[in-house]
């Protein structure tokens, strides 16, 4: 492997996007609810989980989610996901850095775990297909992150071997799932201070637009 790193795989919400968790409390303060209860009742609660990980993987729709979820919180089902992530915005260090990557010769895929793409689609407005060199979303493959053949599959389509490309993602634990397989890491807390981390790793300005 050259010093260079040739590959970026970037996750979507809450890294091409505003961070998740203000605009689920957001949700929470709209709905009435306490702070902190979608966490609790899908996040913590075992069944929670469970119809969340299928959610991902493509196996219940996200019609299905939403009755779930609805029961569990106590409010309406229509449109819940969207009404959830309705507040979520494109972070546009972030989307700048992808582009100003792409432009220095560097491949750039999408590797997202999905929440459903109907009747709310999260990834509407971003144009994925043509800003990205890659796009996968979990549940067209039936597995979500962070399945090491999701991570194997995303680097086929990007024709590169593990330690050529860098991983961002704001989940902590995908970060690391992504180091093991020979990925540089890159735990998206802060979209500044990321794209520092990034210019560096790929030796290139992601800071212009």
């Amino acid at each position: 492997m050259s010093n260079r790193r040739t590959g970026l795989i970037l996750d979507f919400g809450g890294v091409l996007t505003t961070p998740l968790l203000p605009a689920v409390l957001a949700f929470e303060e709209r709905e009435g609810l306490p702070k902190g209860a979608c966490l609790t009742a899908l996040y913590k609660d075992e069944e929670g989980v469970r119809i969340t990980s299928d959610l991902e993987r493509g196996v219940v729709s996200q019609d299905e989610w939403n009755e779930f979820a609805g029961k569990m919180l106590g409010v309406p089902a229509d449109n819940l996901m969207g009404r959830i992530f309705g507040d979520l915005r494109p972070e546009p260090l972030l989307i700048n850095a992808a582009a100003a990557a792409r432009r220095a010769g560097i491949k750039v895929g999408i590797l997202s775990n999905s929440v459903g793409l109907a009747p709310w689609d999260l990834y509407d407005g971003y144009d994925l297909e043509r800003l990205y060199d890659v796009v996968v979303i979990s549940e067209l493959h039936l597995m979500r992150k962070p399945d090491p053949e999701l991570f194997e599959i995303t680097l086929k389509l990007m024709d590169l071997p593990a330690d050529d490309c860098v991983f961002v993602d704001d989940t902590e634990a995908y970060v690391r799932a992504a180091e093991q397989l020979g990925l540089a890491g890159v735990h998206n807390e802060d979209p500044k201070q990321t794209v520092a981390t990034l210019s560096e790793l790929l030796g290139a300005d992601l800071a212009t637009s």
